[in-house]
């Protein structure tokens, strides 16, 4: 097939669009291409179509639920992508509930998680920094931080079941910023992706306690990196979690809600993830390529 990606800007680290050009690079290696010099078979829209240039299908991940923004505003183009598209992918099952339940059911869609690139991961060594190898064990967290993906609860999760010669290192920028002044807690800002893969492969724990997230790439990368995962239960992240530590919630009644003022958590309320899925890159594109082909 050839297939045009839509509503992507491969110049971009997001999560979408790092997963974009994982996506593009795996389909190509199954035989489709991605040219202008051909008439389009597919499109896959990232979230909504901006464009129509072939049969669409939409790749879900996530739609607005916060109670103090317009939410049904914000799900207009998202819906309208919804209701045309000729099939729809979601990042998780949770996802496809979520979606389900605002929107109404599709009758072609496929849940296929999101993928980690091994075989580039591979290829990249785990940072060597004087400022790190000093400690025992390091941990890190990763997001574009608004107050639902909850920094504050990482760092303190971190500071309370740390070794007293373990650190944490806090990477990106946005909204709740949580600077705890602490000599084992370390604040990067933004990273490209090989330096986040190379930090991810020092790290023995992953620390991702957000409110209802979809299917994080940062927690898909940092186990493809072998870290131990610490996340909250609610919302699709445990789907490709696997073996982590599960901070129980309580369940979630798909109401909207204060999305930026999410519960407290109980540290104690802790259980071990059942959920498995195969988050290698070149299962994923072959999903991709599978369900549009049928």
């Amino acid at each position: 097939m050839n297939i045009f990606l839509d509503n992507v800007d491969l110049t971009s680290r997001s999560g979408p669009n790092h997963f974009a050009k994982k996506i593009k690079k795996y389909m190509e290696r199954q035989g489709n291409t991605f040219t202008f010099a051909e008439r389009f078979d597919a499109q896959i829209s990232f979230i909504h179509s901006v464009n129509d240039v072939a049969p669409i299908y939409q790749r879900l991940d996530g739609i607005y639920f916060n109670s103090e923004q317009d939410f049904e505003r914000m799900n207009g183009p998202i819906r309208e992508t919804y209701a045309k598209s000729k099939g729809v992918v979601f990042q998780s099952q949770f996802n496809k509930e979520l979606t389900f339940r605002y929107f109404g059911p599709h009758d072609n869609y496929k849940v296929i998680h999101n993928g980690a690139d091994l075989e580039y991961i591979d290829s990249i060594s785990p940072i060597n920094h004087p400022s790190l190898n000093e400690f025992d064990n390091v941990w890190s967290c990763a997001s574009s931080w608004r107050p639902h993906k909850r920094l504050k609860d990482n760092v303190e999760y971190f500071l309370q079941h740390s070794g007293e010669n373990d650190c944490l290192v806090v990477a990106g920028f946005g909204q709740g910023m949580y600077n705890t002044k602490h000599d084992r807690v370390f604040y990067v800002g933004d990273l490209n992706i090989p330096t986040l893969i190379s930090l991810y492969k020092k790290s023995k724990y992953f620390i991702h306690l957000a409110y209802l997230d979809h299917c994080p790439n940062v927690v898909v990368d940092a186990v493809a990196c072998g870290c131990s995962v610490i996340c909250s239960s609610t919302g699709g992240t445990k789907e490709v979690a696997m073996s982590a530590t599960l901070i129980e919630e309580d369940e979630w009644d798909f109401e909207p809600l204060r999305l930026y003022d999410p519960p407290q958590l109980d540290f104690t309320r802790k259980i071990e993830n059942t959920h498995t899925t195969n988050i290698d890159m070149s299962f994923v594109a072959q999903e991709y390529t599978k369900f549009m082909e049928n």
